[in-house]
């Protein structure tokens, strides 16, 4: 087939041959938001075994939490910034190998000291893979799917806590807790090698810095070696007072408060459960199973209440979901001790609140206009990952002040009330302008 002589990136991308170097990216980079989950959960599941072993209160792991989601917005923010300068697979391997040598180092802490720093220090190159995955997904999917691809790979993340959960239960018991660090450790590092022959470079990257040969080996393995490649201009970015421009002030606040409650909720449900649940008479197994029947449900209820978000009102669809899932978590704290009950509740809280959460992203973009969209959808999650930090350190609180665990799932219950209160409303507030459902955003 003869190739015209120049197209852009993104018409290369949708002809036929670019599927197997399409399915590599999306592959391993959906690999590492999968590490990038087990490595979250482990700390949760390991830290009732630590608490033991350290006899150190439970209470005292909500800066444990807290400094590990620090850590994640500290290289999401710096190393995402050295991806757009030094390449994105140059800042993803790099990450990779931070967070992989640090998760190997965490059995060797003794104290809490010293595990907080190791949390930080994993934080920061867990946050600087996930902008790296993000944007070569989203740079190597075809065009009219780029929403789908993209959603596909941030499953890894619960995916990653269901098997920290169920790979947790036998080998804590029978290892010791460092065995999951060990664990989340050995694998990316043997996935490195796989990721440094077969990862690409961004395809815009390289077109920025005029990087020929890069691009060369990119066009060979599309099979179509010297094309010329027609440089499409970034978009230019968008001021933070834009969001508050032509009526959209009131949606954009509501937004922020949204993602701020959802993140808080499901990083403190993502964190304490194991703890609480133990503290409550729940057994090692059952609290470990636990976790990964809240990653499952949240990946089943993204992928169903997303499919029923593209026929109907979003926001609706949304705030309904965290109603629903409120009245799980309040009675996950109540049936903590009976491991069926404790399951299927953590399954329900998981597939509403959490799957609500996940679907948010598509609620901030159908929210803002194209030249907004960028920074609206960062803003907000920006906005979110204060209240992922929140989360974790309130839940200490609460359990440090001596409350019961069904009084801490009950306000964890009551922040999700309240997100469905805030995101509802934005619907309504929406601009004539603003896309509202996911069928409508991809014409």
């Amino acid at each position: 087939m003869t190739v015209p002589a120049r197209l852009t990136f993104e018409e290369l991308l949708d002809r036929p041959g670019a599927r197997p170097l399409r399915r590599v990216v999306l592959v391993l980079c959906a690999l590492v938001t999968t590490l990038d989950g087990f490595d979250t959960q482990s700390i949760a599941l390991a830290a009732p075994a630590i608490s033991r072993e350290w006899d150190v209160p439970a209470a005292a792991f909500g800066t444990v939490f807290g400094i590990g989601l620090a850590g994640s917005l500290v290289g999401t923010v710096l190393l995402g910034r050295l991806g757009d300068r030094y390449g994105r697979r140059r800042i993803l391997m790099l990450s990779v190998a931070l967070f992989a040598v640090c998760s190997l180092l965490t059995p060797l802490a003794d104290s809490m000291p010293v595990l907080v720093v190791a949390r930080l220090l994993t934080g920061i190159g867990l946050g600087g893979a996930l902008p790296a995955a993000i944007t070569l997904t989203a740079e190597y999917a075809p065009s009219a799917r780029r929403g789908s691809f993209v959603g596909l790979m941030f499953c890894g993340f619960p995916f990653g806590g269901v098997l920290a959960g169920v790979l947790a239960a036998p080998l804590v018991p029978a290892f010791g807790w460092a065995s999951v660090f060990v664990v989340g450790g050995v694998v990316p590092l043997a996935l490195f090698p796989v990721m440094w022959r077969a990862m690409p470079e961004s395809p815009q990257h390289l077109l920025d810095h005029a990087d020929r040969i890069g691009l060369d080996r990119v066009l060979d393995r599309l099979g179509t070696h010297g094309v010329q490649v027609a440089a499409v201009p970034a978009p230019a970015r968008s001021p933070i007072a834009r969001l508050f421009a032509d009526g959209r002030a009131r949606g954009t606040v509501l937004l922020w408060l949204t993602l701020f409650l959802a993140l808080m909720l499901a990083y403190l449900l993502v964190n304490w459960i194991p703890l609480v649940s133990r503290a409550a008479g729940a057994n090692a197994a059952g609290a470990s199973l636990a976790v990964a029947t809240l990653n499952v449900g949240a990946i089943t209820g993204c992928l169903l209440l997303g499919r029923i978000a593209d026929t109907r009102r979003p926001t609706v669809v949304v705030g309904s979901g965290f109603v629903l899932g409120a009245l799980a978590i309040a009675a996950v704290g109540v049936v903590g001790t009976t491991t069926g009950a404790l399951l299927a509740a953590t399954f329900v809280a998981g597939f509403f609140a959490i799957g609500s959460q996940m679907c948010l992203a598509a609620v901030c973009a159908g929210f803002y206009e194209t030249s907004s969209r960028a920074t609206g959808v960062g803003a907000a999650m920006g906005a979110g990952r204060i209240g992922g930090i929140a989360g974790p350190v309130l839940g200490g609180i609460l359990l440090g002040a001596g409350y019961a665990s069904s009084t801490i799932f009950l306000i964890t219950a009551v922040a999700a009330v309240l997100a469905a209160v805030t995101i509802i409303p934005v619907g309504a507030s929406a601009p004539r302008s603003a896309v509202v459902t996911a069928k409508e955003l991809m014409k």
